[in-house]
C-alpha cells in the first residue's frame, strides 16, 4: 500500500475516534451517573486531537504531504 494512503486512513480513523469520544461525553452528560465521568471522554478527545495535529506536523515536516500553495 502507498504510505500516503495509509497516513490518510489513520487520520480519518483518528477523526472518527474524536467524534466517537465526543458522543460518549454527550451521553455521559445527558444520563448523568455512569461508570466513567464525562471528563474521561473529553480527555481522550483532547489526546486524540493532539496526536492528530502532531501527525500532521510530522507529515508536513517530512514532506509526506504538502500544503496548498494558493488557497483561492
Amino acid at each position: 500500500m502507498n504510505t500516503l494512503f495509509v497516513f490518510k486512513v489513520v487520520l480519518v480513523l483518528l477523526l472518527g475516534f474524536i467524534i466517537f469520544n465526543l458522543g460518549l461525553a454527550l451521553f455521559a452528560l445527558i444520563k448523568g451517573e455512569q461508570r466513567r465521568p464525562m471528563s474521561h471522554y473529553l480527555g481522550l478527545r483532547v489526546l486524540f486531537s493532539v496526536l492528530l495535529v502532531l501527525m500532521l506536523l510530522l507529515a508536513l515536516g517530512s514532506g509526506l504531504i504538502s500544503p496548498n500553495p494558493r488557497p483561492y
